[in-house]
């Protein structure tokens, strides 16, 4: 008999690792099964070589899209998952991104921004989220966009960023897009994990990829089979290996159990988000010399779904692992020394046709994500980078965008969403998938919506939830120290 726990959470990411905190401090005995493994801190995920050029941390599994073609997804697989390799911005949803937005395709969520606020405020505190002001060089541009343009208003952006940063150079440089080795930028692993890790009723497992569900009744889940053969035994499971991944568990347990006469069976996989994202580079005739950049977010209400993000630091090491390798290093250099970094963001909707598709371990899955299926947020977007290009060249600056694609899935939401009705659903407002007993869902694949923002926050908020109705106890309950 396998060994037994009272939760097991398949995924260590942003959802896991926050429902996790909880129930290990509510006394729970969780069982943590995590894909990959810790990441070194010998400085190597600081490497812009391995980081970027060799992708040694990132998925080099191949998937196929929805016409035919190969593609490999930008996931990562690693104790604290992608948060160890965001950006860490991390905002709110606005209240309004709660409720459905037909002409933009957009879900609604089965409750409002009220239900969900005091767990943002719990994950603001645990990952200690700060506002940085502008460098001198971004705050000039921004007056140069703003001022010819007052429709364009900037905000600063909530960073899970420690301040000590800005006296380490290197760091300060490499952590958009890098894992921090001295622990500057606020992670799952560190900021949640980090404090559970010595509690007797808590147990990560690394390098233990979950691909089935134990079970004695179909309805009825019980534990975890992992790729390695292993299997795990508890009263409830909750899958948190992210949209892409813990759809196609639940996909593969309903077609081998017969489920598929559920009423959310068809939907499990389907409307997909992952966001409509184009890096936007500005090139001035001058060098820049602010370090950490990545300090505002711009909105603008003619594009109310999108928005404009400054990007951290570029130089021409970085610039060249995105530019074609006849370019010489000395034109890298000089470029990437004049170059400011945007990322845009505008929220997709949801359609049912968008959906991923498990290859049931014997072929390779399949993400079928059209962006044509969503013409609102398609022509929103393409005219939000039009729109902000022309302020940048009226501020002196040659821009070149590139649109992420398909391969983007950082913000990889919605395969599971949340809802009452089960036959426009697949989990309910707590997490449970609708006609299964003991199976619950910590991860991004529950967001009806993705709003026009980066969705970490929301996923630990949703997960701290998560965490506090399976033990039991409500937002405002105090925590036990472990």
């Amino acid at each position: 008999m396998p060994e037994r726990y009272d939760i097991i959470i398949a995924g260590s990411g942003a959802g896991g690792s926050a429902a996790a905190y909880k129930l290990v401090l509510a006394g729970k005995r969780v069982l943590l099964l995590e894909k990959g493994h810790r990441l070194p801190r010998d400085g190597s995920t600081l490497d812009v070589a391995q980081v970027f050029a060799q992708g040694r941390f990132k998925n080099r599994e191949p998937w196929r899209d929805g016409r035919g073609g190969t593609f490999v997804p930008g996931e990562y697989y690693n104790v604290g998952g992608k948060t160890k390799w965001y950006g860490a911005a991390l905002l709110r949803f606005d209240r309004h991104e709660f409720e459905a937005d037909h002409d933009h395709q957009c879900l609604s969520w089965p409750f409002g921004y009220e239900e969900l606020a005091p767990y943002y405020d719990q994950a603001e505190a645990l990952l200690h989220v700060n506002r940085f002001p502008n460098e001198p060089g971004v705050q000039a541009l921004l007056d140069k966009v703003v001022n010819g343009d007052m429709r364009w208003r900037p905000a600063p952006l909530p960073l899970g960023l420690k301040p000590e940063i800005l006296r380490d150079e290197a760091e300060a440089k490499h952590f958009d897009g890098f894992a921090s080795v001295a622990g500057y930028k606020s992670d799952a692993e560190i900021n949640l994990l980090g404090r559970i890790a010595n509690a007797p009723n808590f147990t990560l497992l690394t390098k233990k990829k979950a691909v089935g569900l134990l079970h004695s009744d179909p309805h009825r889940v019980e534990g975890v089979v992992c790729a390695d053969g292993s299997s795990y035994a508890a009263d409830t499971v909750v899958l948190a290996a992210g949209a892409l991944t813990s759809p196609r568990i639940l996909q593969d347990h309903i077609a081998a159990t017969g489920l598929s006469h559920l009423p959310s069976a068809p939907l499990v996989g389907a409307n997909i988000k992952i966001h409509v994202n184009t890096a936007l580079l500005a090139v001035s005739p001058f060098a820049h010399r602010d370090v950490l950049r990545k300090t505002a977010i711009l909105f603008n209400d003619d594009f109310p779904h999108s928005t404009v993000q400054c990007l951290g630091w570029m130089d021409g090491e970085i610039l060249a692992t995105q530019l074609p390798g006849a370019v010489p290093q000395f034109v890298n250099n000089a470029i990437g020394a004049r170059t400011i970094g945007f990322f845009v963001t505008t929220e997709d909707g949801s359609s049912p046709e968008n959906r991923v598709v498990s290859g049931g371990g014997e072929q390779m899955p399949t993400l079928d994500y059209e962006l044509r299926r969503l013409a609102p947020a398609h022509d929103e977007h393409h005219a939000v980078v039009r729109a902000f290009s022309r302020r940048l060249h009226a501020a002196g600056m040659a821009t070149a965008d590139r649109y992420l694609g398909i391969a983007g899935t950082a913000h990889a939401l919605g395969s599971m969403v949340t809802g009452v009705d089960p036959r426009r659903s697949v989990v309910d407002p707590h997490g449970r998938v609708h006609g299964m007993t003991g199976l619950y869902v910590a991860d991004g694949s529950v967001l009806p919506r993705s709003s026009r923002v980066n969705p970490a926050l929301t996923i630990y908020a949703w997960g701290l939830r998560l965490g506090d109705h399976l033990a039991g106890q409500t937002a405002g309950a105090p925590e036990p120290t472990p």
